[in-house]
């Protein structure tokens, strides 16, 4: 990187940390570093030309995400697993349909309509000005699924979608670094909000069967393609 990153911070008035943080995440995503790539805060220092205490913290961000592991010397990237991501995939719809499920089939169990109008109201204020497109918005992403699914009314269901939600957030992201999925997805997350408001449960049902069943078909292809690149660019530079 030729432009030094303090002075890229100091424009934008943002901490390093964040700013180191956002650049090597992008580069892991993109597929730019290689498996066999070793980062270590002495040469990450010198390449952005700041100290290694923001480097640090920054590294430690990307492993609580899961897109880096502590290697012998430094940190590598985590090779993601398909299997793994399929399986927790069906893990999570499992949980969210269940939240709906349980409102289908058992009348006394209603959804918190308060709770899913103030939701409401966020994601209206966000259609009307959409982020940027950046990962970062699987975090907004969550607390939508979670939101969802407290309205049911099962704290154990969300306890279990905010653990699978920890395992899977570092593939989600790829979710939201293609054209117009932030757009898409509040979208279809008012869709679902309003079929549930209106008490249309079947309808609420299928259009969050197809909402996560669609994020993991991008999910996957990003995926494949930033984990062909990573190895392509390991087997070329061994």
């Amino acid at each position: 990187m030729s432009t030094r990153l303090s002075t890229l911070a100091d424009a934008a008035g943002r901490p390093l940390r964040d700013v180191v943080y956002e650049a090597l995440r992008d580069e892991l995503m993109n597929g730019e570093i290689t498996f066999g790539e070793r980062l270590t805060e002495p040469k990450l220092s010198a390449r952005f030309g700041i100290s290694r205490t923001p480097i640090r913290e920054a590294l430690t961000v990307l492993c609580s995400d899961g897109l880096l592991q502590r290697a012998e010397y430094g940190f590598s990237p985590v090779r993601p697993s398909i299997p793994l991501i399929r399986d927790l995939y069906e893990l999570r719809i499992t949980l969210e349909l269940g939240g709906i499920q349980r409102a289908m089939t058992n009348p006394a169990v209603r959804h918190d309509r308060e709770l899913l109008s103030a939701e409401r109201e966020r994601w209206l204020e966000l259609r009307a000005d959409p982020p940027e497109q950046q990962p970062g918005f699987v975090v907004r992403d969550e607390e939508f699924h979670v939101t969802l699914l407290t309205a049911s009314g099962n704290a154990e269901l969300v306890r279990a979608l905010v653990q699978v939600n920890s395992r899977i957030r570092h593939v989600r992201m790829y979710d939201f670094m293609v054209n117009n999925r932030i757009e898409t997805t509040i979208a279809e997350h008012l869709g679902i909000l309003d079929a549930v408001l209106a008490d249309d449960l079947a309808l609420a049902y299928r259009l969050l069967h197809t909402h996560i069943g669609e994020s993991l078909d991008v999910v996957l292809d990003r995926v494949t393609k930033a984990v062909a690149a990573m190895s392509l660019a390991t087997d070329r530079n061994p």
